[in-house]
C-alpha cells in the first residue's frame, strides 16, 4: 500500500499532467451525452424508448469499473505503473468506437457501438479516480479532483460545441439526409476520437506512479490473488466492508444521478418541443434543437470548469459537505426551472446552475470518499462507488420512458423537473454524510 507520509507535494504542472487525460475522456462522454439521443432519433428511435437504448452506459459501468479497479489495484509494471496501462487500453478502444459511431446506418448498430464506447470509457476513466488517491496525500486530494473537474469541464465545452463549430464556422451540413447522421455530427466524432487518444497519451507519458512500499510483499500478494474465482470473491466481499462514509455517499449519488440521467436523455426532446416547436426527428428544426442542446451542455460544462477552483476555497471556509449540499440544491432548482423555458436565449440560464452542481458532483464526493478508503484498495472501492452511479441510471433507463409516456403524457420537460426534485433530495441527504478527513490547507 502507499503511505500518505511518503507522498510528495506535487506542483501545479504535475497535477496538470496527471489529470490532462480527463480532457480527452470527456470528449467521449460529452459527444455521447449531447448527441446520442439525437443519433438514435435520427435513425428512427421511438422517443418513448430512448431511455432503454441508453442502458449501455450504466450496465457497462456496473460490470467494468469494479473489475478494472480490482485489476489495477493488483497491477504493477516498472515502466507502465499501476493505472496507466488501463488509461491507454481504454483510450485506444474508445477512440475506435468514436470513429465508428457516426457510420451507424441502423439503430441497432448505433446501440452496439454505444456499448463498446461506454465499456472502453469506463476502462480508462475508473483508474483516473484512483490515481488521485495513489499520488496525493489528504492535503492535495480536493485540489487533485478539482483539476480533473477543470479538464472535464473544458473538454465537455469544446466537444459539445463541435457540431455548431463545424456548421457555423466551417460550413458543414447539419441536415439528416435520407435519415443519415448529419455531417456535423460525423466530423465531431472523428475529432473527438483523435483528441481522446492524444490527451490520454499525454498523461501516460508525463505522469509517474509511486511504487508499492514493499514491492516483494506486493508481488507475493499478486501471486496469491491470481484466478478469476478469487477475483470475484474479493470483489463481492468488499461490499460488506464499505466504510460508513461510502454508504452515506451512496444514497446521495443515487438521487443525484437520476437527475443527471434524466437531463442527458430528455433535454433534446424537451427543448425540441418547448423551444423549437417540433418532435419530428427528421426535421431541420429538430436538428437545430440538437445543436442548440450541445451549446447548452457546453454552458454547464464551462461553468463547471470555472467553478472547479472556487469550490475548494468555499469548502475550506465552510465544509465539503455544506458546499456539496448548496451546489446540489442550486442544480435541482435549475433543472426544475426548465419547464418555464420557451426562448433560445433563456435556455442557457438554468445551465449555469446545473454547471455549479456538476462541478461539485465531480469533486466533493470523491474528495470526501478518498479520505475514508484504505489506500491499497483505492481502485477497487472507487469502482464499487460507481455502482451507486450506474444503478440509478439503470433504473432510469427502465422506468423513465414509462413515466414520461404514461404519467407525464409524453411531456419530456416534466421528466427534467422530476430529475430536479431528485437532485434536491440528494442535497438533503448530503447533510447526513460523515466527513472525517483533516481540513485541507
Amino acid at each position: 500500500m502507499h503511505s500518505h507520509l511518503r507522498k510528495p507535494i506535487l506542483s501545479f504542472w504535475q497535477l496538470w499532467n496527471m489529470s490532462f487525460g480527463f480532457f480527452g475522456i470527456q470528449f467521449g462522454f460529452a459527444l455521447q451525452n449531447a448527441n446520442t439521443s439525437r443519433i438514435f432519433s435520427t435513425l428512427g428511435a421511438d422517443p418513448d424508448n430512448l431511455s432503454l437504448y441508453w442502458l449501455a452506459a450504466p450496465v457497462t459501468g456496473l460490470l467494468v469499473q469494479p473489475i478494472i479497479g480490482y485489476l489495477s489495484d493488483n497491477t504493477w509494471h516498472p515502466t507502465w505503473g499501476r493505472r496507466r496501462p488501463f488509461f491507454f487500453l481504454g483510450a485506444l478502444f474508445a477512440s475506435i468506437a468514436l470513429f465508428l459511431m457516426p457510420h451507424s446506418s441502423a439503430l441497432w448498430m448505433a446501440v452496439a457501438v454505444l456499448w463498446m464506447l461506454d465499456g472502453a470509457i469506463n476502462v480508462s476513466m475508473e483508474p483516473f479516480r484512483a490515481f488521485v488517491g495513489d499520488k496525493l496525500g489528504p492535503s492535495q486530494q480536493t485540489a487533485g479532483f478539482a483539476m480533473q473537474t477543470f479538464f472535464i469541464g473544458w473538454g465537455a465545452v469544446i466537444a459539445s460545441l463541435l457540431p455548431t463549430i463545424f456548421e457555423d464556422y466551417l460550413g458543414v451540413s447539419n441536415v439528416a439526409v435520407a435519415g443519415a447522421i448529419p455531417d456535423t455530427v460525423r466530423y465531431s466524432f472523428y475529432a473527438g476520437g483523435a483528441i481522446y487518444m492524444s490527451a490520454v497519451l499525454w498523461t501516460v507519458l508525463t505522469a509517474q506512479e509511486l511504487p508499492p512500499d514493499d514491492i516483494e510483499a506486493f508481488r507475493a500478494e499478486q501471486r496469491r490473488n491470481k484466478g478469476l474465482l478469487h477475483a470475484i470473491k474479493e470483489i463481492l466481499a468488499g461490499f460488506a466492508g464499505m466504510p460508513k462514509t461510502m454508504v452515506q455517499l451512496a444514497a446521495v449519488q443515487f438521487f443525484t444521478w437520476i437527475g443527471l440521467f434524466a437531463m442527458w436523455i430528455y433535454t433534446n426532446v424537451a427543448i425540441g418541443k418547448n423551444v423549437f416547436g417540433t418532435t419530428d426527428a427528421q426535421s431541420a428544426a429538430f436538428q437545430a434543437a440538437g445543436s442548440h442542446v450541445g451549446v447548452m451542455f457546453a454552458v454547464y460544462s464551462g461553468v463547471a470548469a470555472l467553478a472547479a477552483f472556487v469550490l475548494p476555497v468555499l469548502a475550506r471556509h465552510t465544509s465539503r459537505k455544506f458546499t456539496h449540499t448548496l451546489c446540489l440544491a442550486i442544480g435541482g432548482v435549475s433543472l426544475i426551472s426548465l419547464f418555464a423555458v420557451h426562448d433560445v436565449q433563456l435556455s442557457y440560464l438554468p445551465m449555469v446552475g446545473v454547471g455549479i452542481a456538476w462541478a461539485s458532483i465531480l469533486t466533493m464526493p470523491y474528495a470526501i470518499l478518498a479520505g475514508a478508503l484504505p489506500s491499497k484498495r483505492m481502485g477497487y472501492y472507487m469502482g464499487v462507488f460507481n455502482f451507486f452511479i450506474v444503478i440509478p441510471q439503470i433504473m432510469s433507463s427502465l422506468l423513465l420512458g414509462f413515466v414520461t409516456k404514461y404519467l407525464f403524457m409524453g411531456e419530456a420537460v416534466k421528466t427534467l423537473m422530476l430529475g430536479g426534485v431528485c437532485m434536491l433530495v440528494a442535497a438533503i441527504l448530503t447533510l447526513a454524510v460523515q466527513d472525517n478527513a483533516a481540513p485541507e490547507r
